[in-house]
């Protein structure tokens, strides 16, 4: 394991030169101090957990110190947003500092993020709050204990430096990680201001670092743009089968490696509600988690006018034919494991969607559903999740069909159906409740509680001893907390 002085740094988007980023430093929090780290992602960098303690961490993070090798560089960019295009945006708040490869090899972006003021700022102050960094770093590390791809966190340092938005809160800072952070938008800045050459240097070092697979193909271009694509709609699928709203899926928020990108006013479903809108500035409901699917493939067209220079409108169009006939394939497959099943039928769709049907009538829980469905034998099951339904009668139609459904499946031990039902439906999920607990006892200068929960999420499929509270349903007043994008 190394010290934080001992890490390697590679930093390629740097190279790439001032048309891409532009040269800035941190500004400083006053007072910095670690709110909580996390060791899996720590381990990515070959760090020992052990210097997260040091006051060299919180200095580094909090903007006081920089490795000699580090290029903290502000990104350019631009994007759709809320369907409109917005010609620039950028890094407003956020650094490149640099990325540093491991001994695997693996190249990591470190991004901090709320470090000061950069030419992309607009009118913010370019700083970010400590309850939106905690809900930030909880969701980073939860969904990847899930299996859904997403950008990880490596800490949240916070201080006293007061930072205003509807009150008066203190700043803070999330250290983010990645493969990369290049997003559509990327693209999106350098088609519409006509640049051509720094377009074509953008998709060179996409395509070489980060899809070199798909150099050897007779099209690479094409082979790349598919494999987006591909990434994409795996990635929407396992955020529907999961119940997790992103809440502004602006093309600027969405990753060229198809992980989860940008967290702001996101959310888990608690009830199950198609329609639900995690954003209480989403007005019209774009981006809510029904809509999620069909956002996913406007996004990609955007990302696709973008590439015309290099690829045709003809081959494109092609290519995202293979979104949605991706996502459904992916999704029902999810779907599947989470009501146990190992083999596929023509019926399964409907015994899914019927199923999602009741859930959105009856105001089901859906972690909690799949979660008891897979505790015992199936009937004994369904038997005890009907006092859940409003429609008895359609939940005992669906309850027949899905034992018959059960029975049919393959040979095996309801032992063994539970086992694999348990390693795919969590018992912990990061809901809005739980994570303002934590960010209540924070704001009092209490951090063991955002520890504690990101302890929880970091095994999200495993019963653990003492922490039944975070396996509840969620209080009346806990299930429609309004989430904006002010961070």
């Amino acid at each position: 394991m190394k010290a934080l002085d001992e890490l390697i740094f590679d930093n390629r988007f740097a190279r790439l030169g001032d048309a891409f980023s532009t040269h800035v430093l941190p500004e400083p929090l006053d007072n910095p101090r670690l709110v909580v780290a996390s060791n899996a992602a720590m381990a990515l960098l070959d760090l020992d957990p052990a210097v997260a303690e040091t006051p060299l961490f919180a200095e580094i993070f909090g903007g006081h110190k920089l490795w000699a090798e580090a290029e903290p560089r502000a990104m350019v960019y631009s994007g759709h947003q809320f369907g409109g295009y917005n010609p620039q945006l950028g890094d407003g708040r956020g650094l490149l500092l640099g990325e540093v490869y491991n001994q695997a090899g693996e190249h990591w972006d470190l991004h901090l993020k709320g470090a000061g003021q950069t030419p992309y700022s607009r009118m913010g102050d370019g700083r970010a709050v400590l309850r939106s960094s905690i809900r930030e770093f909880l969701a980073s590390e939860a969904l990847h204990a899930l299996g859904i791809p997403s950008s990880r966190a490596l800490c949240v340092i916070g201080s006293d430096t007061p930072v205003w938005r509807e009150k008066q809160e203190r700043g803070a800072m999330v250290l983010r990680m990645a493969h990369s952070h290049i997003r559509f938008g990327h693209f999106e800045y350098f088609y519409y201001t006509k640049k051509p050459e720094q377009q074509k240097a953008l998709a060179e070092h996409v395509l070489s670092l980060h899809y070199p697979e798909c150099q050897e193909q007779p099209e690479p271009y094409l082979a790349m743009f598919r494999a987006i694509v591909e990434r994409n709609a795996e990635l929407i699928a396992k955020w529907q089968a999961y119940g997790f709203c992103h809440g502004v899926m602006n093309t600027d928020n969405m990753s060229i490696l198809g992980i989860t990108f940008d967290f702001g006013p996101f959310a888990f479903l608690d009830d199950f509600d198609a329609h639900f809108i995690c954003n209480h500035s989403d007005h019209e409901g774009r981006y809510s988690f029904s809509n999620q699917v069909p956002i996913g493939q406007w996004n990609l067209s955007a990302l696709a006018q973008a590439l015309t220079p290099f690829i045709s409108v003809e081959a494109l169009t092609e290519a995202l034919g293979l979104y949605l006939p991706l996502y459904q394939a992916n999704y029902l497959d999810l779907m599947r494991r989470r009501l146990g099943l190992t083999s596929a039928e023509d019926d399964d769709q409907k015994l899914v969607e019927r199923l999602l049907k009741l859930m959105q009538n009856s105001g089901v829980d859906y972690t909690l559903f799949f979660r008891r469905l897979g505790d015992e034998p199936a009937a004994l099951a369904v038997a005890k999740l009907r006092d859940d339904f409003v429609d008895l009668a359609g939940f005992d139609t669906w309850a027949e069909l899905y034992k018959a459904r059960v029975e049919r499946d393959g040979d095996y031990s309801e032992e063994q159906r539970s086992e694999r039902m348990h390693a795919v439906n969590p018992l912990y999920i990061l809901r809005n409740y739980l994570a303002q607990n934590a960010i209540t006892a924070a704001e009092s200068g209490d951090y063991s509680e955002v520890r504690r929960l990101h302890q929880v999420l970091s095994k999200p499929f495993e019963e653990q001893a003492g922490m039944e509270q975070y396996a509840q349903r969620p209080p009346d007043w806990g299930k429609h907390l309004e989430i904006s994008c002010s961070s």
